[in-house]
């Protein structure tokens, strides 16, 4: 199946205390790679959650942000250092006694006091949240997926296109391909006439043909282009990430067009060559962003 690797995908959930959002992007990546923004108190369920998204998804980069409304996930308390309160307010006694000094702490005094008031955390329940936040993930993954399979389907619609003028062309360069030695025997008989004055050794002239033709015979390259074809018709059809494929595909493709541009020496062939290479960097183009 061709699915795109761009895509986006939303998915709250809730109750009476708070509500979960996880919201996902994917872009074009030659790998796989998650990125997960979310409060640092969730940081330890961070590998979980890239499970759920990788079960989905199979390649691309992902950008994942988990917000959460409502009920914090920590209940703040005050915490006062009894010990150390008492020992400042005893210290600032007897510094009043030895100078003198009667005007005494003041309750704001000892509310700025260093390291004697600080605020804690007490975590709230963990399983509730991180089931809500496992099935919010997956929701938003499977709505990314959705849009990537509705994208693939266009990306689908022209690589069959694109593959159906790569046919065309190779078509013509077969049709194309037994005129080639003909014409280069026919320039050789004349080039020699020239040259002989009307005398042609005609076994040579033959040898030279037979020559040329093996140099220029693109019946190899012409079936490996129409076996990648139909590997690439096929690996379309496949339930899996079939990118890496295709894109090895396009490589292979752009090789034999190179070679025969390279062996034929004919201007028609020459031409539908460079068809051929312009087709294929089409496809590679599109290729890139297949999951």
């Amino acid at each position: 199946m061709v699915c795109s690797m761009t895509g986006y995908g939303r998915s709250s959930i809730g109750n009476d205390k708070l509500t979960i959002t996880a919201e996902m992007k994917s872009v074009n990546h030659r790998f796989f790679e998650i990125n997960v923004r979310m409060p640092r108190q969730l940081m330890s369920i961070e590998d979980k959650i890239k499970k759920v998204i990788s079960s989905i998804i199979y390649r691309g980069r992902v950008e994942l942000y988990i917000t959460i409304e409502g009920e914090s996930l920590a209940d703040r308390f005050i915490e006062v250092d009894w010990n150390l309160l008492d020992q400042y307010v005893q210290a600032a006694a007897e510094i009043g006694n030895r100078y003198d000094l009667h005007n005494g702490l003041q309750l704001t005094d000892l509310l700025k006091l260093e390291n004697v008031i600080t605020v804690g955390e007490q975590e709230n329940s963990k399983e509730e949240i991180q089931s809500m936040i496992f099935a919010a993930v997956q929701d938003a993954a499977l709505k990314l997926k959705e849009m990537r399979k509705a994208e693939g389907a266009h990306l689908k619609s022209d690589l069959l296109k694109q593959l159906s003028i790569l046919e065309s062309y190779v078509s013509d360069i077969e049709k194309y391909a037994p005129q080639v030695v003909i014409r280069y025997k026919h320039r050789l008989e004349k080039k020699m006439a020239e040259l002989s004055e009307g005398t042609m050794d005609e076994s040579r002239i033959i040898t030279e043909a037979a020559l040329f033709a093996d140099r220029a015979d693109i019946a190899e390259e012409i079936t490996r282009i129409r076996s990648h074809l139909s590997q690439f018709r096929e690996t379309m059809q496949k339930e899996e990430s079939i990118g890496r494929k295709l894109d090895f595909l396009v490589q292979e493709l752009n090789r034999e067009a190179n070679t025969i541009g390279s062996k034929a020496n004919d201007k028609d062939i020459s031409k539908c060559s460079v068809e051929l290479k312009s087709v294929i960097e089409r496809l590679k183009e599109q290729v890139q962003n297949i999951e």
